[in-house]
Parts: structure tokens; C-alpha cells; sequence
């Protein structure tokens, strides 16, 4: 709804915004108006939603507005921390950024008196509630109206202009340096002089913020009083530099349209983590000289510019402190009965900023993808009733809002800003890269005869796949992380005897290295002992324990239980990959286990219906948790690799995930993401050939454009790699290299791994050959052949079978791959009884 036009004469055309303030030239009305609220309803000239002005606001309820439709985080611009600029926020001009009028407090207030419970400042019988009067319960006087008013001079030079707000305990007051031309401060004084508690914390508050020096926190300047007439004794006032900007708690309540035009769209998701790193920035400071906050929450923080400042430290308390009286907001301090028992600490403060940020976020555009729900674990884990379960420092929780931030901005399109883990340490290893392992020669040998085997798309191993996970980083404060560095695992037994002597072993980070090692061994009892070890030393809920136990679940073979334990990790670390890579497998491996659960079920109602004589079909409930299973199994894959491109366990998870479904070129272009810079860039390579040429586990083969594409990707120079974690130098260094040697060129150092490649694809285009033929796209070539006929693919196969027999490594791998070289060419008489006599006087020599 469009307010009423602005009247000045150098406005042009700018309408009153429900703010009170012109939408063009940013100022205040000439003339009294009565613009519109966000609800529709007419508000008194010059008001503005609660939390617009320096001071604090009077309700903490949710903000109005509809929640903004999402655009896509791609082009959001980043500061050299990595986090979102914010967008610039004007500011009014100072001189009407104040009221001239007061307006005193509604809704009540306690009595100030120490040990009375009155509220004073209420309405009875609806009649207008008193700004002053008297206690109901102690009878002391209590007055609510300002001691200063427009045209006042305070401390000889401080001249007053107006009323910016009424707080929790002062009345806010803007005020001009007449010395200094320019220059507004902040007069803030006491709304009840007779308040002792009140006056108490303001006496805290001017000593807190005089040793307090950093940006973000509002900086005091000085402390001056002023009698006003009447008064027996004069009022204290202190003045504090003035923020000319508009709190969090007015983005909260702002109409869509206001806030759009100020801050160029809606409010997004990226700015309120910018704004939670920027506070808890500023309460690690605090807690680092001792102090708590106490009371935040949005009407507390100012948006200035592209900054933020920290207000209104009336509630500051120091660290420790039991007796003095606590000021909090109900709403996003923690529970009254948890401040009775236990009061006030480092992780009450960061409840709080956890609070106010959901509230923020509720009013945001919504995280990409897996971003919201780690954006909800870590609110869930900041305010947490079980206190142990906490974050214990601002930066601990600052680290892990950045993390959710990455996350964010990965999945919503913006370039990957990849950065070390601080929490688990980088591993070479990958799971499930069976795909980009060139087929050794038992691929031939092993098997009987027949088709070849399908693609490898079933998820890997659970031990296999609990060597490849990461492990925590030592924690650095326990005194044994510098005793164990370096010590081999593979002698646990050894160690394990001076741990029980030593005193110096007794730890947490010695249990948890011990446990490791024993899994490694394949002792699980022996791991479980150490891993009961490390929760007993321990006296709060620790992530490594909960990561230990979901090693140890792996190696024993239980998923499930795994899973659970992954969870815990996941809840104390949202922002960390490692989890959610950990999350990804189990529900892969559990969809697998789903699926066979499935086939079983259809083959008994198959079963079932033969015998009644007619169609019997399953309810499919195993089929769709399958399905549902493996959709979180991708979610967590696609967070992980689009956060990283370099961790080839998610993309060859996710490849796995692909293939299943039939999507083979889905599958190729997760492989290809994988970067030049990535340990298993080669591998990746090797998989999208045989993914393109392959056959899928529903037994369909490709098309002439696969098979084309895997001729294309051939012709190129490939790794001499039988396994997924052959290493590439550089990007650079890959551009750099000549082109590789001709199909069937000999004396490359990466010949062998060539030959077996070239093998199984030429194996693939004659079993998958479709009976008329692959048509006019057939890639006609070195690799298959100038024709397409199964007798030139059945010549180039055997060709390929003799050559791997060079490479074999005993006569009787030799004669099984030259047995079948001349069986897949085309049958003389008599050949299949001779080869088979060939074979079985093999065999008596063999035994």
C-alpha cells in the first residue's frame, strides 16, 4: 500500500513509507501524516515498527511480512572472509531520525525496588496507563517520563534533538555536539530514576563498555549528568557514539515491498549468517574479557552501512557471577528454571544468538537444499536443553554457521570455496571407486565364460568403506596428541600397555587413537573397550565419540547402528562434510539392502500368484523406502561434492546412485565435474569410459552415441591405474602432455591398463550389439573396427584377449586368456572339444 506523497519541495516524487520516513529522499514528512502500518492500520505521525531506532523495542514477537520467494545464491558477492557482503543500508538524516514527542512506555514494568515484585506503568479499568504514580505493592514513587526534552543542553555542549526510543531500563535520546559541527551522539538515561536495579546496571554498563574497544560493539564516550528543574538530584546520562541505522527486529517487521527497496530484494539467507558471525565475533570478544552479554536478541543489533553494531549493554554481567540481577529477554534467553538453577554462562549467551537467528531466518528466503536442515541442527544445537550437548565457545559456533554457509552457496550455484576441515583430517582414501579401477586380468580369467559382468553400482563394503572415512584431528589441549603424532597403529597391543602405566596417556585423544588402531587390526572388542574408555574420560557429549562408534559399527558390519552414530556427529557438527559423506554411504549401503528386500517380496507374491492361479502383487513397501532411501543418499552426496569437487567418495557415490536409476549420462557428468586437481580425477576418467560403453545392472547396454563418446575418451592418453587412487600432478601439468599413443601402439609405461580398458569396452560393443546392427552411428575406427559386424568385433576382441595374455603372470592365467581369444571368434568344427581337452590336460599338470 502506497503512503501519502512527500511534500518537500527537492523530493521528487517520493512516497511516505509505513516507517514514517520518504521512500526517495529518505526524510521525515514536513507536515503531520498518518501513513498506513504493515497491517493496515493507521499509526501516529513519525512512528515506526518496533526496533527502527538505536534503542530497544518494546515486543519480541515473530515478524510480519510473507517470507520472501527464493532467488538463487549464485551472485552473491563475498567479503575477504567469505561472507556475504551485506547489502548498504541508508540512513536517515540524523537530525529527524528523533522524535520530538515522547512517548512514555506502554505495557508495564517491574518496580525497581529491590525484593518487590509490583508492576508499575499499567492501565486500570482501560483508562490510559500513568507514566507516574506510585508502586501498588511497595508504595514507593515511580516516574516514567524523560528528564530531558528538545533544546535541553546537557554537559554544557550536548544539545538535545529528540527521542530515538524508550528501552528496557532508558530512555534513548539524540543529541547534537555543539563543539563539534556534525557530530550526534547518544544520550541514554534511566526511564525510572527511582529504579535501583536499574540505576545498578547502568553503573555496569558505563564501566563494561569503557575497557570495551571493537567494532562491532557500540563505543561509550563519555558520562555527564544533568538536574532537570525540579529534580532534588541530578541524572546520570551516558553518551555513546550514534548509529544511524535500523536494528535487526525492524527487518523482522518491515513490510515486503519497504524491504526490498532498501535492501535491493528480499532479505536473504546469506545475510543472516553474515549477521550471526558478526555478533558472535563480537561476544567471543566479550567472553574474552570476562564478560557476558546476556540479552541478545534482533532489537539489540543495528544494521549501519554494510556493518552491524552490538547495542545496549545494560545486562552485561561478568563470567561467574551468581548474585547481581539478571536481565534477559523471555523468548530467547533459555528457559526460566535452567537461569534458577544453573544462571548464567558462555553457552546461555550463545542460546540467545541462537534465537535470533531463527527469528531472522524465519523472515529470510529459505537455505538451498541440504543447508537447511544444518541450518536447523545448529540452531537445535545452540539452544539445546540438555546444556552438555552446547556449543562451548562463539567461535566454535561461528565456525560451524560459516560451514552451513558454504553448503548454502554450493548448492545454490556459487563457486565452491573449498577450505580445510578444522575439525577432521584430509584422507587420499576414497570408497566405492570400483568403477574407475581398470579390470585386472582375473575380470577374464576369473569367471567361467559367458556375457561380462555388469557395471560395479552396488555400494561398497562397510569396513572397506570405514578405513576410507577421515579421522578427527587430534585435539591439540589434550596432553597425549603430541605423544601419539607419529606412533605406527599397527602395534596397538604395545601401546595399549603403556597407556594403562602411563600417566600421561590417560586422555580422551589416547583411548580414541587406541580404539582407531584396534580397528584397523580388525579387533573390535578390543576398540569397543578403548571407545567405553574415551566416553568415561570425557564429562561432555563429544562428537568424536559418536564418529569413533560409527567406525566401529562399520567395521562390524552393522550399518544401522552406524547410522545412528553418524546422526549424533551430524547434530554436534552441522556444518562439517565429513557426516554428512559418512550419512551418504549408510543410507546407499541400507537402500541396497531395502532393494534385495524387495525382489524377494515380489518373487513370493509371483510365487503366491502361480500357485492361487492368478496375479498376486507386492505392496511395494520395501520398494518405495528403497527409493526413499536412496534420495537421501543423494542429498548427502550432492552436498558434499558440490561443496568440494575434489572428494571422490560423493561423486562416485553419487555416480552409483545414477547408474541404478538408468541414467547413464547423469552418471558421466558427476565423474566429469571431478577436477583436474582432484587425487581421483584419473579414476573419475576411467569410470565415465566404462560408464559410457558399460552395461547397467537392468541389463541395458549403450547407445552408438555412448559407445562413440567411450571411443572419443579412448583416444586419449589415460593413466596406467588399476585402482581409484592414482594420483595426477597438476592441472598444468595434464594440459601439457602429449598426446598418448595410437590403440594398439606397444611399449607404453601405460600400455597394460590401456589394453585391459580397450578390452572390456571391445567385450561390451559385441555383447550389447544390438541384433540389426548399432545402425548408421556406429564409430567406426581403431577401436571397433571399420565395420559393424559381429565377425570384425569378434576379430578385434581376440586381438585384445592375445594381448593381455602377455601380461599374465603364470602359463595358466596365459592359457585362459588365450582360451578365450579363439572362443570368441568364430567355431571350426571340433574347436570347442579341443580347447576343452587343451584345458582339462592343463588341469591334471596344474594338480
Amino acid at each position: 500500500m502506497t503512503g501519502p506523497a512527500c511534500v518537500r519541495p527537492d523530493c521528487d516524487g517520493g512516497h511516505i513509507m509505513a516507517t514514517g520516513f520518504c521512500d526517495t529522499c529518505l526524510r521525515r514528512p514536513l507536515a503531520p501524516t498518518t501513513p498506513p502500518d504493515a497491517a493496515g492500520t493507521a499509526r501516529p505521525p513519525g512512528t515506526a515498527p518496533p526496533g527502527q531506532s538505536q534503542g530497544r523495542g518494546e515486543g519480541d514477537g515473530g515478524g510480519g511480512g510473507r517470507r520472501p520467494a527464493t532467488p538463487g545464491p549464485g551472485s552473491v558477492e563475498l567479503d575477504r572472509d567469505g561472507l556475504p557482503v551485506l547489502p548498504y543500508l541508508p540512513s536517515p538524516a540524523p537530525s529527524e531520525a528523533a522524535e520530538t514527542t515522547a512517548r512514555p512506555p506502554t505495557g508495564g514494568r517491574r518496580c525497581g525496588t529491590p525484593n518487590c515484585t509490583g508492576v508499575i506503568g499499567i492501565s486500570y479499568d482501560g483508562g490510559p496507563a500513568p507514566d507516574e504514580g506510585f508502586c501498588p505493592q511497595c508504595g514507593t514513587a515511580y516516574s516514567l517520563r524523560p528528564k530531558l526534552h528538545p533544546g535541553d543542553l546537557v554537559g554544557g555542549h550536548y544539545k538535545v534533538l529528540g527521542y530515538l526510543a524508550v528501552g528496557g531500563q532508558g530512555w534513548i535520546h539524540l543529541a547534537e555536539d555543539t563543539r563539534v559541527p556534525g557530530l550526534h551522539v547518544v544520550l541514554k538515561g534511566l526511564v525510572n530514576t527511582g529504579d535501583a536495579v536499574a540505576r545498578r546496571a547502568a553503573v555496569e554498563e558505563r564501566r563494561s563498555l569503557t575497557t570495551l574497544h571493537h567494532p562491532d560493539i557500540v563505543r561509550i564516550i563519555t558520562y555527564v549528568e544533568h538536574q532537570a528543574p525540579g529534580d532534588a538530584q541530578p541524572t546520570g546520562y551516558t553518551v555513546m557514539e550514534y548509529v544511524g541505522g535500523r536494528s535487526l527486529a525492524w527487518l523482522r517487521y518491515a513490510p515486503d515491498e519497504e524491504l526490498t527497496r532498501l535492501l535491493g530484494g528480499p532479505l536473504e539467507f546469506g545475510h543472516v549468517i553474515t549477521y550471526g558471525c558478526m555478533i558472535l565475533g563480537a561476544l567471543e570478544y566479550l567472553h574474552g574479557q570476562g564478560l557476558l552479554y546476556c540479552d541478545m536478541k534482533p532489537e539489540n543489533v543495528i544494521h549501519y552501512g554494510r556493518r552491524i553494531k552490538v547495542l545496549d549493554l545494560g545486562a552485561i554481567r561478568s563470567i561467574g557471577d551468581r548474585s547481581s540481577t539478571l536481565t534477559y529477554t523471555s523468548g530467547f534467553a533459555p528457559p526460566p528454571t535452567e537461569l534458577k538453577e544453573r544462571g548464567f554462562h558462555i553457552d546461555s549467551d550463545l542460546y540467545t544468538v541462537g534465537r535470533t537467528l531463527k527469528s531472522l531466518a524465519d523472515r529470510a528466503t529459505p537455505p538451498v537444499g541440504l543447508a537447511a536442515r544444518s541450518f536447523e541442527k545448529l540452531i537445535h544445537r545452540a539452544t539445546e536443553r540438555n546444556v552438555t550437548a552446547r556449543f562451548t565457545s562463539a567461535a566454535e559456533m561461528s565456525r560451524q554457521l560459516w560451514e552451513v554457509l558454504r553448503e548454502h552457496l554450493a548448492l545454490g550455484g556459487h563457486e565452491p570455496y573449498p577450505e580445510r576441515s578444522t575439525r577432521f583430517q584430509p584422507t587420499a582414501e576414497v570408497f566405492g571407486g570400483r568403477l574407475g579401477a581398470v579390470p585386472g586380468l582375473e575380470h577374464w580369467t576369473g569367471r567361467p565364460g559367458g556375457e561380462p559382468p555388469r557395471l560395479p553400482v552396488d555400494a561398497p563394503a562397510p569396513r572397506a568403506t570405514a578405513a576410507a572415512l577421515p579421522v578427527p584431528i587430534p585435539d591439540p589441549a589434550d596432553g597425549a596428541a603430541l605423544l601419539l603424532d607419529g606412533l605406527a597403529a599397527d602395534t596397538p597391543d604395545r601401546i595399549a600397555d603403556q597407556a594403562r602405566q602411563d600417566t600421561r596417556l590417560h586422555t580422551v585423544e589416547a583411548a580414541l587413537w587406541l580404539c582407531r588402531a584396534y580397528l584397523d587390526a580388525g579387533e573390535t572388542g578390543r576398540a569397543e573397550e578403548w571407545l567405553e574408555t574415551a566416553e568415561n574420560r570425557n564429562g561432555r557429549l563429544d562428537w568424536r565419540t559418536h564418529w569413533h562408534r560409527g567406525l566401529l559399527h562399520l567395521v562390524a558390519g552393522d550399518v544401522e547402528k552406524a547410522e545412528g552414530a553418524f546422526a549424533a556427529t551430524y547434530d554436534a557438527l552441522p556444518g562439517e562434510a565429513a557426516p554428512k559423506l559418512a550419512l551418504g554411504y549408510c543410507a546407499e549401503y541400507l537402500s541396497g539392502r531395502l532393494r534385495e528386500s524387495a525382489a524377494r517380496e515380489s518373487a513370493v507374491a509371483v510365487d503366491a500368484g502361480r500357485a492361487a492361479g492368478r496375479p498376486h502383487r507386492p505392496d511395494g513397501t520395501q520398494a518405495r523406502r528403497a527409493q526413499a532411501r536412496e534420495r537421501q543418499a543423494e542429498e548427502f552426496y550432492e552436498a558434499v561434492r558440490r561443496r568440494d569437487p575434489t572428494q571422490g567418495s560423493a561423486a562416485f557415490g553419487l555416480a552409483r546412485i545414477r547408474l541404478r536409476g538408468g541414467d547413464r549420462r547423469g552418471a558421466v557428468a558427476v565423474l566429469d565435474e571431478v577436477p583436474p586437481t582432484a587425487r581421483h580425477h584419473d579414476a573419475a576418467r576411467v569410470a565415465a569410459i566404462r560408464v559410457l560403453a558399460g552395461r547397467l545392472p537392468d541389463g541395458t547396454g549403450p547407445g552408438t552415441g555412448e559407445l562413440a563418446e567411450a571411443a572419443r575418451r579412448l583416444a586419449e592418453r589415460l593413466p596406467d591405474a588399476s585402482g581409484p587412487g592414482t594420483a595426477r600432478a597438476t592441472a598444468a601439468a595434464a594440459a601439457e602432455r602429449p598426446a598418448g599413443p595410437g590403440l594398439d601402439d606397444a611399449g607404453s609405461r601405460e600400455q597394460p591398463a590401456r589394453d585391459r580398458l580397450v578390452t572390456e569396452v571391445r567385450e561390451y560393443a559385441l555383447v550389447c550389439r544390438p541384433p540389426g546392427g548399432w545402425g548408421d552411428g556406429f564409430p567406426a575406427g581403431a577401436l571397433f573396427g571399420p565395420e559393424d559386424t559381429p565377425e570384425a568385433l569378434r576379430a578385434l576382441l581376440s586381438r585384445s584377449l592375445k594381448r593381455l595374455a602377455d601380461q599374465a603372470g603364470s602359463a595358466d592365467e596365459r592359457g585362459d586368456l588365450l582360451d578365450r581369444a579363439y572362443a570368441v571368434l568364430p567355431e571350426p568344427a571340433g574347436l570347442r572339444e579341443r580347447l576343452r581337452a587343451r584345458r582339462q590336460r592343463r588341469q591334471r599338470r596344474a594338480a
